[in-house]
């Protein structure tokens, strides 16, 4: 079908699944992405469903120990490897940044189909590993347990979190590349929109931090198939040697997790309070600060590993300031909501879950950097409470935020409003529900990945517990009337937000090629007060 024909889009320009498969279109590659990662995240769900089921009662009564260990160790694997890592940039990345900066396509089409088939040959490798018996490293691999004494398949796991990494170097690469030489003309570095920063920040952190995870993960499996000495004492190797490694990669990943919602919640505040984002430049740069920053601080995972307490009290120091640009961030999001006009849907319901719940995640975070409070919680509950308020409280409610904002460009299809805002506060009410409890739980001293405990702690368990079944059905429902409303919800706008930005100038959904004409940028981000135009109103037109 000719692409130049009126109403013809990237979903229909071509048919048949060998114009998906070999397609070359950031958007078609975005979609298939989507596809992917859904599939990954409902596994790693049903991994945490059984978890949560065996904490509801004391006795470890429904699965044994080693099979608990599998289980804890393939839901972090699968939803820190192979979804929240990949989410935003592969998925709305991918579609948004040639759009929103003027581009037809990123700057490496082919390289963008091959980092998504690296990414499908590294999940098929950790699959395999979870369907012939399994791993139980924790999906942190600690040596020497990974390398020397597990009896599960350790080495087709880390040959499947190796080779996924090449396909976030590619992402990363792609990126810089395009936001640096295909931006359109007049659209100057502090015209770019907040999410293209936070992507080109998540990009620098992709590119010089996943190569050494990917070594990381290889020397795991080398000593374990070979016996060579890297980590393995008896060897010669240092187990402490794989901690910095590991977390030097892994406390940035951190970061290219929270940094792409970050950019998304930019987005949301701006448009539903139709008013310019307050301190522009303080947003931008705090991004690249965050990035770099957070190269630093990675020895805070080790403050009981016996490092030196002088290296402890510089990483404890560090792990401080790392915390300001963040909080730079909250600040600047809830200027912009003073006396904007702020309108309460969808997309907005996330970005404010986001704030609260980052906000609670970020402060809890503080207590882990404090050396003395540390040493009390660490391995505790307290410990995942705090990542899942980052992660799943923040990467996990930008990227459903994301998907909201940008479903009627990336559809051509609107959704439906109040399911969609009751989806919003299911997920806020059941993630509180799940994870407040466990902050209890771990200062009162509940360690981490034992799947029995103390009588005193089940009342906290199953609360938990509840919480997580509420929040299983505030994830369903967004899969239920996002798939329906592909076939019977009203056809969107190209515009239907009255939002700013590129992306919104083109048809719902976009052309192959994007634009039809290089489009040219006279004016700064954000000049929503010009606009002038309620988002209801919007809607409507």
């Amino acid at each position: 079908m000719d692409a130049s024909i009126p109403g013809t889009n990237y979903l229909n320009a071509n048919y048949g699944i060998r114009s998906w498969l070999l397609t070359r279109d950031h958007k078609r590659i975005a979609l298939l992405y989507l596809i992917s990662i859904t599939v990954f995240f409902f596994i790693g769900s049903l991994f945490a469903l059984i978890i949560r089921l065996e904490l509801l009662t004391p006795a470890g009564d429904l699965v044994q120990a080693d099979t608990y260990n599998k289980l804890f160790t393939m839901h972090g694997i699968i939803m820190v490897f192979f979804f929240l890592i990949p989410s935003i940039p592969a998925v709305l990345g991918n579609f948004l940044v040639p759009l929103m900066i003027g581009a037809k396509d990123l700057a490496f089409p082919r390289l963008n189909l091959l980092s998504w088939y690296i990414y499908i040959l590294g999940g098929s490798f950790t699959v395999y590993a979870m369907v012939t018996g399994g791993v139980d490293t924790g999906w942190t691999f600690y040596t020497p347990y990974s390398t020397t004494f597990s009896n599960t398949n350790v080495i087709p796991a880390a040959l499947g979190i190796f080779i996924t990494g090449f396909s976030s170097i590619l992402t990363g690469l792609n990126f810089v590349v395009t936001i640096h030489r295909m931006r359109a003309p007049g659209l100057t570095w502090f015209r770019l929109p907040l999410f293209i920063w936070a992507h080109y920040a998540t990009s620098i952190i992709m590119i010089l931090g996943t190569p050494v995870i990917a070594i990381t993960v290889l020397l795991v499996g080398l000593e374990r198939a070979f016996h060579i000495g890297f980590f393995d004492p008896a060897l010669g190797g240092d187990p402490i040697l794989f901690q910095h490694l590991f977390w030097f990669y892994s406390h940035p990943a951190v970061y290219i997790m929270i940094l792409p919602s970050m950019g998304v919640v930019s987005e949301i505040i701006t448009c539903f309070s139709r008013k310019g984002v307050f301190g522009y430049s303080f947003i931008a740069m705090s991004s690249i600060a965050i990035a770099l920053l957070g190269f630093l601080v990675w020895g805070h995972h080790m403050f009981v590993s016996s490092q030196s307490v002088y290296a402890a009290l510089i990483f404890s120091v560090l792990s401080f300031a790392v915390a300001v640009p963040s909080a730079v961030k909250v600040f600047n999001w809830t200027a912009t909501l003073y006396r904007g006009s702020v309108s309460f849907e969808a997309p907005m319901l996330y970005a404010l879950g986001f704030i609260g719940l980052f906000t609670i995640g970020g402060l809890t975070g503080l207590f882990l950097a404090s050396l003395g409070l540390d040493v009390h919680v660490h391995d505790t509950y307290f410990v995942i409470a705090h990542f899942h308020y980052i992660m799943v409280g923040g990467a996990l409610m930008g990227y459903l935020g994301g998907l909201h904002y940008w479903w009627p460009k990336i559809t051509g299809r609107m959704y439906p409003e109040t399911w969609a805002r009751m989806a919003a506060l299911i997920v806020f009410i059941g993630f509180n529900l799940t994870f407040f409890p466990q902050f209890i739980l771990g200062y009162l001293g509940m360690p981490r990945r034992y799947h029995v405990y103390p009588d005193e702690f089940q009342v906290l368990n199953v609360m938990s517990t509840a919480g997580a079944s509420i929040l299983g059905i505030g994830y369903l429902l967004p899969l239920c009337y996002l798939v329906w409303s592909l076939r019977y919800a009203p056809r969107a706008a190209a515009n239907p937000w009255h939002a700013w930005g590129l992306e919104w100038t083109t048809p719902s959904p976009p052309p192959t090629e994007n634009f039809e004409e290089t489009p040219v940028v006279t004016g700064d981000a954000y000049t929503y007060e010009s606009l002038d135009v309620p988002v209801q109103e919007a809607k409507v037109a």
